[in-house]
């Protein structure tokens, strides 16, 4: 009789015991351990939005909380570049808030009535980003010069990689203070890369990261050097 009780209270024990390690073990819908006191990383999401009358096309990652990044695009590419680059996983990764905008009449968004030296001051209250800092590839710096002279207060940091419009916004810009990171691939045959030096320094003395052999969008050629120096800079931003 205490022989058959041993072996059916050491069953039960057994099968309570199984039950708490898969309780504890248990995963929520976002991949982290019941209990956990881990804040999810938001995942990689495909948005749109109606803006001053017409569509635009977005995808953001990382946590709601975390410092913001507005990554702008050249003619030639759009919001799916990052995807496909690893960038948003990237900086998600590292606790930064990230969104890829598609550019007015460019990727999935459509053409606005606003001009590009309007666009981001008005856009960016809309999105709700907390003075983020600024990614500008090529073309999209017509649209970003004007929001860093017009409205710094808007802006936390700046990245131009090898951007268009300097010869006609680069008068405006010396004393302006801005933190900026310049970046540019030496081997940068649509933008000389004897530009680079000249802009960090009308920026107001910015760091220079010269990726050496890579071409006009530089990211492309040496995406690690250029994701690491990315997330130093912006983790070294004061909010």
């Amino acid at each position: 009789m205490s022989d058959g009780w041993g072996v059916t209270v050491s069953v039960l024990l057994a099968g309570i015991l199984a039950l708490v390690a898969a309780c504890g073990g248990e995963a929520d819908k976002h991949g982290v351990a019941a209990g956990s006191t881990a804040v999810p990383t938001a995942a990689i999401v495909h948005d749109e939005m109606e803006f001053r009358g017409s569509t635009l096309h977005l995808i953001s990652g990382g946590p709601e909380q975390g410092r913001a990044v507005l990554l702008l695009h050249g003619a030639s590419f759009h919001s799916g570049t990052w995807q496909e680059l690893g960038t948003l996983d990237v900086l998600a990764e590292a606790d930064l808030r990230v969104i890829a905008l598609d550019l007015p009449g460019y990727g999935k968004s459509a053409p606005s009535e606003l001009s590009s030296e309007d666009f981001l001051a008005e856009l960016l209250p809309e999105l709700g980003l907390d003075r983020p800092v600024i990614v500008s590839p090529s073309m999209s710096g017509r649209f970003s010069f004007p929001l860093l002279i017009d409205h710094p207060e808007l802006v936390g940091g700046f990245v131009p990689v090898a951007p268009a419009g300097i010869a006609q916004f680069e008068s405006r810009l010396p004393g302006m203070g801005m933190p900026a990171l310049v970046v540019w691939g030496t081997a940068d045959t649509v933008f000389p890369v004897d530009a680079a030096q000249p802009l960090a320094e009308a920026l107001g003395g910015a760091d220079l990261l010269l990726l050496e052999g890579a071409g006009h969008p530089a990211y492309l050629d040496q995406p690690d050097v250029f994701h690491a120096r990315l997330i130093a800079f912006v983790n070294s931003l004061s909010r």
